[in-house]
């Protein structure tokens, strides 16, 4: 397993449809519960991963090559 940083700053579109879906509405609930709980973690978290929803792009999955699995 190769971690590269180079590729983890390279901006290319790495997820799929199905996959923004689920890292859209995923990060929502984080940020809906972290609203309800005061929890920083989970508003950190649920930003990420609506970020990565929108964008279509996962740093870690750039960093390993495309190669991990949602």
């Amino acid at each position: 397993m190769g971690f590269d940083y180079k590729r983890l700053i390279k901006f290319e579109l790495n997820i799929n449809e199905q996959q923004k879906k689920y890292r859209t509405y995923a990060g929502i609930v984080a940020l809906a519960s972290s609203i309800f709980l005061a929890d920083i973690s989970l508003l950190l978290i649920g930003l990420v991963l609506v970020a990565e929803g929108y964008f279509g792009w996962c740093p870690l999955c750039s960093a390993l090559d495309n190669k991990c699995k949602f």
